[in-house]
């Protein structure tokens, strides 16, 4: 008896932390469900949520992430599992969805430009995977797969909330979804907003702009949520274009010829 209550305390912390590694990946696990959820919906012809699901599945895949890190239960395994939920939830999903939902009559553009996306996501998330130790922490290489296709899911989602079918926005459809695939595989940078420490103290005006974003968001979630997402990839060119323009300036003329020169 004295020998079993020894060997309790060994046994705990094994099947504790044996726990704790499989909450983040139940989280990864949700996001590539809310994704599968999101193709078969699209097949069955509910558009609506389909776009729906694309957004849950972003919400959690933020969330494993963030689970990871606050148990300290990062490993190889879960970053590969992550990557490959990604590919279906912000990949193959979107493209399938906008394809089914406008570019279904467009021919070879359409399934190309779907294609397009769907490459572009998975050249991102491996370019990710191998650059995640040498680029700056504080930008995104490209847009970020879970953005690009909140923008394809944001656009299905506010056209269905209007009465809008798709083949009336096919051509729209067809370029953001090319804008958004391009993007992704773009030398573009994207803030990450990964500096933000969340355990520490901020002023109170920080949190009334949090409480007024989410009332804004739930003012009407389509319309606000695609504008969001809208703006964010746009962002990325706007600040390149920016630090473009101010590295012209900074370039000094070139000097003229000595004087006396022929």
């Amino acid at each position: 008896m004295a020998d079993l209550q020894s060997r309790k305390p060994l046994l705990n912390p094994e099947r504790r932390r044996k726990g704790i590694y499989i909450l983040p990946n139940l989280f990864t696990t949700a996001a590539l469900f809310a994704g599968f959820y999101a193709i078969v919906q699209a097949m069955n012809g509910l558009f609506e949520q389909a776009a729906v699901a694309i957004f849950i599945a972003m919400v959690l895949d933020g969330l494993d992430g963030r689970v990871a890190r606050l148990t300290r239960t990062q490993s190889a395994f879960g970053a590969e599992y992550d990557s490959l939920s990604d590919m279906v939830s912000f990949g193959a999903a979107p493209a399938l969805i906008v394809y089914e939902w406008a570019l279904k009559g467009m021919g070879k553009l359409g399934w190309m430009a779907a294609f397009i996306y769907c490459a572009g996501a998975a050249l991102r998330l491996a370019r990710f995977n191998t650059n995640i130790d040498v680029v700056d922490k504080r930008y995104f290489q490209g847009l970020p797969s879970p953005a690009a296709a909140a923008l394809v899911a944001g656009l299905v989602w506010v056209m269905m909330d209007n009465g809008i079918a798709g083949p009336d926005v096919r051509w729209y459809a067809c370029a953001l979804t090319i804008f958004a695939g391009v993007s992704m595989v773009s030398n573009v940078l994207f803030y990450s907003g990964k500096e933000i420490n969340l355990r520490r103290s901020v002023p109170f005006i920080v949190i009334i702009a949090f409480v007024l974003g989410f009332l804004l968001v739930s003012s009407y979630p389509p319309g606000v949520l695609f504008g969001l997402f809208l703006c964010y990839a746009v962002s990325g060119y706007v600040l390149g274009l920016w630090n473009w323009l101010k590295g012209r300036k900074r370039v000094p003329a070139p000097a003229g010829p000595p004087e006396g020169d022929a």
